[in-house]
């Protein structure tokens, strides 16, 4: 139970971390920098939904034989469609918060940077609760360290997030304080969905595969819908490039290693 309480509060630590960055930092971070950290945090995804997620769910399913890879195909445009409903329901990030021009509107700018970055935490906390329910059920295919790999890679990506939306909310007129407990605040959703997984994968073992595919398809709609625009966007998009191939990596050794 330690090993899973630990799990699911250090994506979120790494939140914290990123949010801290207001206290060390002047000025708001460069587009290039942002681009970096954003691309840095797409990669790190993208192999996590890979080698934690989808990967262990077609393992998990392999006695249906030549349709095994059915449970992940099904979980994961679950995953994708939940997301496409959140899209129409709540604002993202970078389709409409440089929409929010002039000082009357910080309020709403700065309701909607959290909201939005908020939700993209959401899948994040789902997919760490429900490796590690895999991990607790027993399933031969998810391991402690491959359960730990997929936490700290969550941890290592929260980290820019964190940065990016602490830093503008300070250079917008909030406090350095106020600044960094939104930042904390955005992250605070992950254990608690992570847990909320934890108990209902817990509950109906037999869905692992949909569950673990499911939060593949989530995380990856972030990444296409928001992450990879973002990354992309202005001079020099190839910083955001390099930085996805490095967080890919990253991950991918990670995962590797641990698993």
């Amino acid at each position: 139970m330690k090993t899973v309480l630990l799990g699911l509060m250090i994506p979120f630590a790494g939140t914290a971390a990123g949010s801290s960055c207001v206290f060390l930092l002047k000025n708001e971070l460069k587009a290039g920098v942002q681009r970096a950290l954003t691309g840095f945090a797409a990669g790190v995804m993208t192999a996590a939904s890979i080698w934690s997620l989808l990967n262990p769910a077609i393992d998990q399913s392999e006695s249906m034989n030549q349709l095994a890879f059915l449970p992940a195909f099904i979980g994961f445009w679950l995953g994708i469609l939940f997301l496409l409903l959140l899209d129409h329901v709540v604002p993202h990030l970078h389709r409409n918060i440089n929409q929010v021009e002039g000082p009357k509107n910080h309020l709403t700018r700065t309701a909607m940077m959290v909201l939005a970055v908020t939700l993209h935490n959401i899948p994040e906390g789902m997919a760490v609760g429900v490796v590690f329910a895999g991990m607790v059920s027993g399933s031969g295919d998810i391991t402690a360290g491959g359960a730990m790999a997929l936490s700290l890679g969550i941890a290592i990506q929260n980290f820019p997030e964190g940065a990016i939306i602490s830093m503008p909310l300070y250079t917008e007129g909030k406090s350095k304080q106020k600044s960094f407990w939104l930042g904390v605040m955005s992250g605070a959703v992950e254990p608690v969905f992570g847990a909320l997984t934890v108990i209902v994968a817990g509950l109906v073992v037999p869905a692992m595969p949909y569950l673990l595919s499911f939060a593949a398809g989530a995380m990856l709609y972030v990444v296409v819908e928001e992450l990879i625009p973002e990354m992309s966007a202005g001079e020099h998009s190839n910083i955001g490039v390099v930085s996805f191939a490095v967080g890919f990596s990253v991950m991918m050794a990670l995962d590797v290693a641990l698993g």
